[in-house]
């Protein structure tokens, strides 16, 4: 392989991949939980559980695996360079747009916990999708290279 990471490439690669499946399946997971959460009074005992899930479940899995996927992305990109082409143009502003994302769901964490309920459960449940089209969208990307 060319580049800094030489003979590491694929499995710098591999784990990137490894690292999206597990950030992505927490942001799956989240908005599910919001909406679960929010058909629940504030302050009783189902409302401290679900609390608890949510900040486990950004600070357990999905902060640490955004982390590294966008460190092993940013090491992949700088291994084959920013000039390969339009699609990766767009798949960065895309992963940029999801991590924006990433840190919208984090607010609704906190004003979960602080007992706020701003939005309805159809709400999440509507938002539960978003994360779909942004992957859906990468891997296109990625895979088909349509520029």
């Amino acid at each position: 392989m060319e580049g800094f990471l030489g003979d590491a490439y694929l499995w710098v690669k591999a784990f990137h991949i490894i690292f999206v499946i597990f950030w992505m399946a927490g942001m799956f997971m989240l908005p599910r939980y919001f909406a679960y959460h929010s058909e629940c009074e504030v302050g009783s005992d189902e409302d401290v559980k679900w609390i608890e899930r949510e900040g486990r479940l950004m600070r357990i899995i999905i902060n640490p695996a955004m982390t590294i996927a966008w460190v092993l992305g940013l090491s992949l990109v700088l291994n084959i360079g920013f000039g390969d082409g339009g699609w990766l143009h767009l798949k960065l502003l895309l992963v940029f747009l999801l991590s924006g994302l990433h840190g919208v769901f984090s607010k609704w964490r906190k004003q979960f916990a602080a007992g706020e309920r701003r939005k309805t459960e159809k709400f999440y449940r509507k938002i539960n999708e978003l994360p779909a089209v942004f992957i859906i969208a990468v891997v296109v990307l990625v895979v088909v290279r349509p520029f």
